[in-house]
């Protein structure tokens, strides 16, 4: 079967390749892919900024956001043949640690996890793959390709989660959301926000291309400015980004007894001056909170499917920019003006 693999470490090294079937050591839940998204973790990976492959294999199958159909389920399960899933990225480490043991490996302590397409396991950008029932979540057929979008939807489904958790210590109302970034997390955690009755606005530079009309369409506002002018008063800030500047500014600008969750990750070297002392000031004085997150769990992820299976098809269609063939992967790799997500289609 064909696969897109690369060598972790090794830039430019991307293949598309004939690979052996997944051996059922994987899992009893055998599934046909039918796309995949590309994101900018799988374009760091390309490059050989990350990633690692299986232990005792030197190439690693990409791909962690996933669309597939079952083509092999046991009984009882809880899937059967024809349905249509997304596979969970991240897999409990063997110890396990608390966190896995309790089926919240988001959250793994000993760092010992493995993530399909990323760390220790083979991707999703294989024709077939395997995996256990626990690690396939079924989607509504109706979503169609759409439910490419699980992924990374789930990711803004734990936030806004742990949004919500936090902001349950005091009697505490929010109205106004900060969005930081219109790509296809920004856009995400936006469309969550609607959905929670917020007032929602979502900051980006560029002036032109899709993003300004999503965003409207969504019934939130967009913001090219600064992040003071776009988000002063803000309750919450879903910084979608990793850019210090923005990360700062979320800081400054989150209203009293705020929440500020950080989900984009910070590159590079540079460094801005920051006054630590005014700025624990004001967290301190005004209860703010500022976390992290990353990835999600399966409560996560059916917590994502709801939400896409709620919200405007036409509108989700949108964000899917382009379709890129299977043999002609590589171009879903060359940014294009109008992009969103790009999609590899398996079928």
């Amino acid at each position: 079967m064909r696969a897109i693999t690369v060598e972790p470490g090794k830039p430019r090294s991307g293949l598309l390749e004939d690979i052996p079937e997944p051996p059922v050591e994987h899992g009893p839940v055998l599934v046909k892919t039918l796309a995949v998204g590309v994101c900018g973790t799988d374009l760091e990976i390309l490059e050989g900024a990350y990633g690692f492959a299986p232990p005792g294999k030197a190439r690693l199958v990409i791909g962690h956001e996933s669309l597939g159909e079952v083509l092999e389920a046991p009984a009882g399960c809880g899937l059967e043949k024809g349905d249509w899933v997304v596979g969970v990225v991240r897999h409990p480490d063997p110890v396990p640690c608390a966190s896995c043991a309790a089926g919240e490996c988001d959250m793994c302590r000993n760092g010992q996890y493995s993530e399909r397409g990323i760390k220790s396991a083979d991707g999703y950008a294989s024709e077939r793959y395997r995996t256990r029932p626990e690690h396939a979540v079924a989607v509504d057929r109706k979503l169609g390709e759409r439910g490419v979008l699980l992924e990374p939807a789930s990711v803004v489904a734990k936030a806004w989660e742990q949004i919500e958790r936090i902001g349950a210590r005091t009697s505490w109302k929010p109205q106004r959301v900060l969005v930081t970034g219109a790509g296809p997390i920004g856009l995400l955690a936006a469309l969550l926000g609607v959905q929670r009755g917020l007032e929602v606005r979502v900051l980006d530079r560029v002036t032109d291309g899709p993003k300004p009309g999503l965003v409207r369409d969504l019934g939130a506002t967009y913001h090219t400015g600064s992040v003071q002018e776009a988000g002063a008063g803000a309750d919450v800030v879903l910084e979608c980004t990793g850019d210090d500047r923005l990360i700062h500014g979320a800081m400054q600008i989150v209203a009293p007894v705020g929440v500020v969750c950080l989900t984009g990750i910070s590159m590079g070297e540079r460094m801005i001056p920051v006054d630590i002392q005014r700025l624990n000031r004001k967290m301190v004085l005004e209860n703010s909170v500022v976390f992290g997150t990353v990835t999600a769990n399966r409560r996560h992820f059916q917590a994502a499917a709801a939400s896409l299976s709620t919200a405007d098809q036409g509108w989700l269609d949108r964000l899917i920019s382009r379709r890129v063939p299977l043999h002609r992967w590589t171009d879903a790799l060359v940014r294009q003006p109008a992009d969103v997500k790009p999609v590899v289609t398996f079928v």
